[in-house]
């Protein structure tokens, strides 16, 4: 049991049989709890004197030499009374004190007006106590407050920084991918290229040993003979960019295929188009794209321009 807490409780004015008992029933948890249980039983009362009745009646002499006992100690540095040894050690370790007496003099009890002005003490300081552990508490509250939002900037900034991380990786992909189609893209036009060459170079040949046969007179061609039957068509499209693609299709091919090649290897983006021709001006309609191209008139070669399609 705390004596500190006794002594306390008995400098207040309380009998050291109740600052024990509070002490006990509030578990020994300070000064605090003790004085709440005191004031909760303030009307109780107080510790019976039927042991002192009760005692057996002694003789005049021993009445006389009970008389010289010691009912106090004392001390003789600020004179102060204390009713029992505990309380005088402990003012002796708190004061530094050291000069004590026994003494026959009794402490006196609080008169009532003494008890009032006591408790009333009393309530004052439990008040202040109660304020002073609000206010802790509310400081230890904004404190883990304050760590609380700490913690959440951290975890914020460490997720902003995995975003971050995570669309440079995009990026990276994206571009890596980019790299990979172009290259691709640059293969295809180069045997594209390869193809048109080797076309050019078996056409040209056939085309030289049929020219001598095809030198006649004009006079001595008939109409019918000047109709030929192409089974080709030669097509260089002019992108949006300016960039052209030059390809051969079978003449029978429909228009579509046509839009297709070019939706494959276009250069200038993936924006919807439309296809049309200067010399004779025409706008292709969605029912030419079933068409084949002698039919359109692209045949044995033409010029097809692309144009944006309007918003």
């Amino acid at each position: 049991m705390s004596q500190e807490t006794i002594q306390m409780l008995m400098d207040m004015g309380f009998q050291k049989e109740k600052a024990e008992k509070s002490v006990s029933m509030t578990g020994n948890q300070g000064v605090e709890p003790a004085m709440e249980w005191l004031l909760a039983h303030s009307d109780e009362m107080e510790p019976s004197t039927s042991q002192a009745s009760s005692a057996p009646n002694t003789t005049s002499e021993t009445s006389t030499s009970s008389s010289l006992v010691a009912k106090s100690y004392k001390c003789e540095d600020c004179k102060k009374i204390f009713s029992d040894t505990s309380a005088l050690e402990y003012h002796a370790m708190k004061s530094g004190h050291s000069n004590f007496s026994e003494s026959t003099e009794e402490k006196k009890p609080l008169t009532e007006e003494e008890k009032k002005e006591q408790m009333k003490k009393l309530e004052e300081r439990l008040k202040e106590k109660r304020k002073e552990r609000e206010a802790k508490e509310k400081e230890e509250e904004l404190e883990r407050e304050k760590v609380r939002i700490r913690s959440g900037k951290e975890i914020l900034a460490a997720k902003k920084k995995l975003e971050d991380e995570n669309i440079k990786k995009m990026m990276n992909e994206r571009k890596r991918e980019k790299l990979e189609e172009k290259i691709a893209r640059d293969r295809v036009k180069a045997q594209i290229e390869a193809d048109k060459l080797a076309r050019k170079k078996l056409f040209g040949h056939a085309s030289g040993q049929e020219q001598p046969k095809e030198v006649l007179p004009l006079a001595a061609i008939s109409p019918q003979k000047q109709l030929k039957n192409y089974t080709e068509a030669k097509l260089q499209i002019r992108l949006t960019n300016g960039q052209t693609i030059i390809q051969t299709f079978n003449a029978k091919e429909v228009l579509a295929a046509v839009r297709v090649y070019i939706e494959l290897h276009r250069s200038d983006g993936d924006a919807p188009f439309c296809l049309m021709t200067s010399f004779p001006r025409k706008v292709f309609s969605i029912d030419d794209y079933e068409k084949p191209l002698d039919q359109l008139g692209l045949v044995p070669s033409a010029v097809i321009i692309l144009t944006k399609t309007p918003q």
